[in-house]
């Protein structure tokens, strides 16, 4: 185990190649799905955290729920609207990372959606009568609790950043975990350890660790400054 250790240590100190592939991608993929997902989800935790239509209530309740998807029902979901026979099967995005990317933001989605609408809802309670006294419609008022809370909603997005570097049910299924073209560190770790390759397999799971550790201690220090009001 010792020599296991020091070999993994040794791929990231000289930066192999293979390994730093591995973690570009991952890095490309879910960072990509997390822009996705705040470009849907903000706009709609705004819209549920501010409006009131018939109807809200439920929808609030499925966002919420959504946030426990199992990735590999996503991922089922996913492979079988864009395998050959789905809807979406002449786009021919299946075992690329293009499905990878969809499958992580169909995850991500409720997460940034359910998250940011609290947020909305708590700026909306503490500054809506004064947002409405000016006059202020339902949009500009939208874009000003966005500025107000940014540290709460960065928050949620670190948290969507989290699962998307966590995830491995779902990217696996639409995926394939393809040398070189769709093997993420999840996948990557899943496989290195069936095979064996426990250096590699380590060396992935200390930088997965350092990231995880890097993504909590980010949305830590942004808590902390929206308790300071840092402006």
């Amino acid at each position: 185990m010792g020599d296991a250790f020091a070999q993994a240590f040794g791929l990231i100190a000289r930066l192999d190649p293979d390994l730093f592939e591995i973690v570009s991608l991952s890095l490309r993929v879910s960072l990509t799905a997390v822009g996705l997902a705040c470009l849907v989800g903000l706009p709609l935790g705004a819209l549920l955290g501010i409006t009131r239509f018939p109807g809200r209530r439920a929808v609030v309740v499925v966002v919420n729920a959504l946030m426990g998807l199992p990735p590999v029902v996503v991922g089922l979901v996913v492979y079988l609207m864009l395998s050959r026979s789905g809807p979406l099967g002449s786009l021919a995005l299946l075992f690329r990372p293009s499905a990878m990317v969809i499958a992580q933001t169909v995850l991500i989605l409720p997460i940034v959606t359910a998250l940011s609408r609290q947020v909305f809802e708590d700026l909306w309670r503490e500054y809506g009568e004064q947002l409405r006294a000016f006059g202020a419609s339902r949009l500009r008022a939208a874009a000003t609790l966005l500025v107000e809370g940014r540290y709460p909603l960065a928050t949620a997005v670190l948290a969507g950043v989290g699962r998307a570097l966590a995830e491995v049910g779902a990217v696996i299924i639409v995926g394939g975990n393809i040398a070189h073209l769709t093997r993420v560190m999840t996948t990557a770790i899943a496989l290195e350890t069936s095979r064996g390759d426990l250096s590699l397999a380590l060396a992935l799971g200390l930088i997965l660790v350092g990231l995880s550790i890097a993504v909590n201690g980010a949305a830590q220090l942004l808590q902390e400054a929206a308790g300071r009001g840092v402006g």
